[in-house]
């Protein structure tokens, strides 16, 4: 009994471990959702925290938060958000739906922190004056996702397209068989290939920028169901003026903050956003695990990166690790975002009841897509070789090549000509000689790889 303090709520008395600086509520969180193991992000806890800061200084501002208690909530704020005191909030993410618990939790801890310097802060009176957890927290969700994206996943987008970049400079003369189906089909650059992944990237760079303009529009001043109760006409205004300040981000008040408190649909969007970018990195990895195939019955167009043994039993072979983490993350993305919007039709009424799940899902998304960026950009991207002898061999075997003779020949005849290449296994331009009655110059003039790849007719 002595390891335990008795703290008090509404229902009742609790026990709390006597170095813990949560209260009562945050006790009986613990104790009422031992589900995954798995607290809330600490990206999210910094978020909130950035939440009951501005709050403080708008409430402050409107005279209705005296300057020491201010100065103290938002001291303590500072200090979660720099990350101290992790330890403490270690509330279940599957909890109550609303995130009360987590919000409380931070309530909580912020008048502990504050009353180890000699200040009186009230954890529902001080800190969450103005305020509701049903906005709170969706606030909070639009605010981590924000500084999640900006901070965190958009330089590693970033970094990726600079490193294809680069290597797409390198290559922009290196013409390689073009596959479509899987099946051989005319020529392309390997720098063409690359270029391809950049502009998805850059696409979806724009989608995310887009998502993040929704996003700024935040909830905080609705309260309890959108209407504001308890908190003064200019809470919200004020309230976003602080947090733009301390966040550097330009955030604006939701005119109609019911819609950001009973749906999640600019959440929604972000986490449809991510899934794209899980979709572009998969198309990547993909690509390099088909062009890494082999060594020997693969298509071997290039060697990755051997960075560790590829088996138990095996000895020698190595295989395409990068790649296949980076799908790996990818998938997780994929059925995270089928999560949150399950999570999205869950708004009843006035509160959507998932908002922990949303608010956890999209920064694990964000993580792993810019982790996932990250080691392909440097670990798989950057280092790998173009086996270009073989890729010359096999685009000049190609019989898909007789394809640019069609406007002078037509395609019944080129078509003849390409079974016949491939049957016998001769070069096409030796059969093309001998069946379309072009010259070996004029031939060779149509059937150049490398102009091929140019498009338009010779």
């Amino acid at each position: 009994m002595s390891d335990y303090r008795i703290e008090s709520d509404s229902l009742g008395d609790v026990m709390v471990p006597v170095d813990a600086l949560w209260g009562a509520q945050t006790q009986r969180a613990i104790e009422n959702f031992p589900v995954s193991g798995q607290p809330m992000p600490a990206a999210f806890i910094a978020a909130v925290a950035q939440v009951k800061r501005a709050a403080a200084q708008a409430n402050a501002s409107l005279g209705l938060l005296d300057e020491q208690r201010r100065d103290a909530i938002s001291d303590a704020c500072e200090q979660l958000i720099l990350g101290k005191y992790a330890d403490q909030f270690p509330v279940d993410r599957y909890q109550t739906g609303s995130g009360t618990s987590t919000n409380m939790n931070l309530n909580e801890v912020i008048s502990a922190i504050a009353a180890r310097q000699g200040h009186e802060v009230h954890p529902n009176d001080h800190v969450n004056m103005s305020q509701s957890s049903n906005d709170v927290i969706p606030t909070a969700i639009h605010l981590s996702s924000v500084l999640a994206v900006k901070g965190r996943l958009l330089p590693a987008l970033s970094h990726l397209r600079g490193i294809i970049y680069e290597r797409e400079a390198e290559f922009c003369n290196q013409v390689k068989t073009g596959r479509t189906h899987l099946m051989d089909a005319m020529p392309v650059t390997l720098g063409q290939e690359l270029r391809t992944w950049r502009e998805q990237l850059v696409a979806a760079e724009a989608r995310l920028g887009t998502v993040l303009q929704e996003l700024a529009f935040l909830p905080q001043g609705g309260t309890a169901v959108g209407t504001g109760v308890n908190a003064a006409s200019e809470f919200a205004r004020q309230f976003v003026k602080f947090l733009k300040n301390n966040t550097g981000f330009p955030f604006r008040t939701l005119e109609h903050k019911f819609v950001g408190q009973s749906a999640v649909d600019a959440p929604l969007a972000l986490s449809a956003q991510l899934r794209g970018v899980a979709v572009v990195l998969t198309k990547i990895a993909n690509d390099l695990r088909w062009m890494n195939s082999g060594p020997i019955h693969g298509l071997a167009e290039i060697s990755l990166p051997a960075l560790q043994p590829g088996s138990s039993i095996m000895p020698g072979k190595v295989n395409p690790v990068i790649p296949e983490s980076v799908a790996m993350a990818s998938a997780q993305v994929m059925g995270l975002d089928a999560a949150v919007a399950i999570a999205g039709q869950s708004g009843n009424f006035q509160l959507n009841v998932m908002l922990p799940l949303v608010a956890g899902n999209l920064l694990d998304m964000i993580r792993l897509m810019s982790g996932a960026a990250g080691v392909l950009a440097d670990k798989a991207i950057k280092g790998f070789t173009v086996n270009a002898e073989h890729l010359n061999a096999g685009v000049n075997r190609n019989p898909v090549l007789v394809t640019a003779l069609n406007p002078e020949i037509g395609y019944s005849l080129a078509s003849e000509i390409a079974k016949e290449a491939y049957r016998s296994g001769r070069p096409v331009i030796d059969v093309a000689e001998e069946r379309s009655g072009l010259s070996r110059a004029r031939l060779e003039e149509l059937m150049d790889p490398l102009k091929l790849t140019r498009g338009g007719l010779a």
